[in-house]
């Protein structure tokens, strides 16, 4: 019997990377390969269209362990067990607890209670845990920071009271008065006392926190992964070096701190910020000597973003939430919470939040998401993805560092200023149709309406009018400037008609008459595509006949010489004339008086306002 292994392919001789370059080469053709195929992010490095085990054995991550320091590869060395978390808005007690136990029958294990600040008091939280068995489901509380205090000593006493074993009890009171001075300006550092003495009425329940960085906050704003998690990571020092200062101990302190961060839609590079964040995370802890290693596991509780949310085609929704959540789970982080898909321009209802539920649940049940520790291990893209974001945010939390601290930071407005800035830029993206918005500036749905759906705006409910010294984040969602233009179009008293004048070469001529429907449609126009005509006389009667508001000839470059001028003349003012591209005559149909061109360098969302002027829509 010959007992010989012989390894699958080892007659073939591997390819070297060189030998991959060079064939890469060779399949450019001449084009540049750093322009077609090195992707530049918006996080500060550069992608390689491919990597190898050389590259991944430069780096440190893959000789790191599940569970064990610095927690890159997971907090668990066995599985991949996370919270499915659900949050309820609890203005009644009585309500609220009645949804908790339903779904807590529907697959939830994490609850979300919000409550308002004059509702804090033993009643209330009897009634609204009544039934509900605390030491088997995590019990996470939002309230007013002034009441947090007062929260946190009536569930102590709760807890006494049913005689719970405090090392089961597993949860989290959010406690985060830096954020009302990120997010709104707001002063509130005489908040900041609290924060010791938070803890001391916690300081028996080990697996409770309460100080929370809301990091999730500046992902909905629009802040790119590296934004968020080098200033979360900043967030969580600040706060770490306030408790140490007021003389708790830096391994309890650690104890007690939660991330709650969002979830974009970059797929791999959310797997990695997860990874990474835990690493740098447990290297931040260790700084203040702090020799447990469980002080230096992070815990994070990962949201779905709004930010990319939109009122339009909202089930489409349900793919964003349902591709972040798969890089949270896949990334280890503490629990989940998925935004539902309607909560742009509605409250949730229970289809939508049963639908956010199964997500989840599908992720568990059916993909077994849980049961592999650090299920991205290895990946040659994963792990270098995990270094460069390692790095960049690195350098991020040591300029907040040199400038003072992340509340020197925020005082000063870097923060704000930072992520403000780049919400502006990725609306600019937007606009300009380079950062897509699936069912808004790309591929919109060309018959739908709102039905009367109107966008959400979320404010403070605290009842409390800090003043407000400070910058603050100006968070709008990504797809909001298209949401606008489309309903002023839907409530203008006419919904304006664009008809395809196609004519000539049958390549171009589809392809742009395709691109223009997709771009007209986003402001809500009815857009008529043709097959083609033999004349522009003919396709201009027909699309006065169809009642066009807009004319748009559709061509090659070559034959707009030929036809652009002739069709505008026949047109004759009685509808827009537009001209699909950006042909080599364009200051020859510019001077013949043929203003509007659109193609994919003009700006998207000021071409459609311009229109919505020229067409009377305000």
């Amino acid at each position: 019997m010959n007992n010989t292994k012989e390894k699958l392919f080892s007659e073939f001789q591997a390819p070297t990377t060189q030998e991959w370059l060079d064939k890469i080469e060779v399949d450019l053709k001449g084009a540049d390969f750093q322009k077609r195929l090195v992707w530049r992010t918006a996080e500060g490095f550069n992608v390689q269209p491919f990597y190898r085990r050389e590259d991944v054995e430069k780096l440190q991550t893959p000789y790191a362990m599940p569970g064990e320091y610095p927690f890159l590869r997971g907090n668990k060395k066995d599985d991949n067990t996370w919270y499915i978390r659900q949050e309820i808005k609890a203005d009644d007690a009585k309500e609220a607890n009645a949804k908790a136990l339903d779904i807590l029958n529907k697959g939830i294990d994490s609850l979300s209670f919000k409550i308002p600040g004059k509702m804090v008091n033993v009643e209330f939280i009897e009634q609204l845990l009544n039934g509900i068995y605390c030491d088997v489901v995590e019990l996470n509380f939002n309230t007013c920071k002034r009441h947090s205090l007062e929260l946190a000593q009536i569930l102590t006493a709760y807890f006494e009271k049913k005689g719970y074993d405090k090392e089961k009890l597993v949860g989290s009171i959010d406690w985060d008065p830096l954020e009302k001075i990120v997010m709104q300006g707001k002063a509130v550092e005489p908040i900041l006392q609290f924060a010791a003495p938070l803890i001391d009425a916690l300081k028996d329940y080990p697996n409770f926190r309460c100080i929370t960085v809301n990091a999730a906050s500046l992902n909905n704003a629009g802040a790119y992964i590296v934004q968020e998690l080098g200033y979360a990571l900043a967030w969580g020092n600040e706060y770490l070096n306030l408790l140490t200062d007021a003389g708790v101990d830096a391994s309890l302190a650690a104890k007690k701190i939660k991330f709650n961060m969002g979830i974009s839609e970059n797929y791999f590079m959310e797997i990695a910020k997860f990874r990474a964040s835990r690493l740098l995370w447990a290297n931040i802890v260790r700084q203040y000597d702090v020799n447990d290693d469980d002080a230096c596991k992070q815990c994070v509780n990962a949201v779905t973003s709004s930010y990319n949310m939109t009122v339009f085609d909202a089930h489409v929704n349900m793919l964003r939430s349902q591709t972040e959540t798969m890089s949270a789970a896949l990334g280890g982080v503490h629990s989940i919470v998925v935004t539902p898909f309607d909560a742009a321009y509605e409250k949730p209802n229970d289809f939508s939040e049963r639908i956010a539920r199964n997500q989840q649940l599908l992720l568990k049940e059916e993909c077994h998401f849980n049961t592999v520790a650090d299920p991205g291990a290895g990946s040659y893209y994963i792990e270098e993805l995990t270094t460069r974001i390692a790095e960049q945010a690195w350098k991020l939390f040591l300029s907040i560092e040199d400038e003072g601290g992340f509340l020197k930071a925020i005082q000063q407005g870097t923060v704000q200023d930072d992520i403000n800035a780049t919400n502006e830029k990725r609306h600019t993206l937007a606009a300009q149709r380079r950062e897509f918005i699936l069912g808004t500036n790309q591929f919109p749905n060309f018959t739908e309406t709102s039905e009367g759906k109107r966008p959400i705006e979320h404010t403070c409910g605290c009842g409390h009018n800090d003043a407000t010294p400070y910058k603050s984040i100006n968070s709008t969602r990504l797809a909001a400037d298209f949401e606008q233009l489309r309903i002023a179009t839907e409530q203008s008293a006419k919904q304006p008609v664009a008809f395809m004048l196609t004519i000539g070469n049958l390549v171009w001529r589809q392809a742009r008459a395709q691109f223009s429907c997709n771009f007209l449609a986003a402001a809500g126009y009815k857009v008529i595509d043709n097959l083609g005509f033999a004349s522009i006389e003919e396709g201009i009667d027909a699309a006065l006949k169809a009642g066009a508001d807009i004319v748009v000839l559709c061509s090659s470059d070559d034959e707009y010489a030929e036809y652009a001028i002739p069709a505008f003349n026949y047109l004759n003012g009685r509808a827009m004339f537009v001209v699909a591209g950006a042909p080599a005559c364009t200051e020859e149909l510019k001077a013949a008086g043929i203003e509007h061109f659109i193609h994919v360098k003009v700006n998207q969302l000021e071409t459609l306002k311009e229109f919505n002027v020229e067409l009377g829509i305000k």
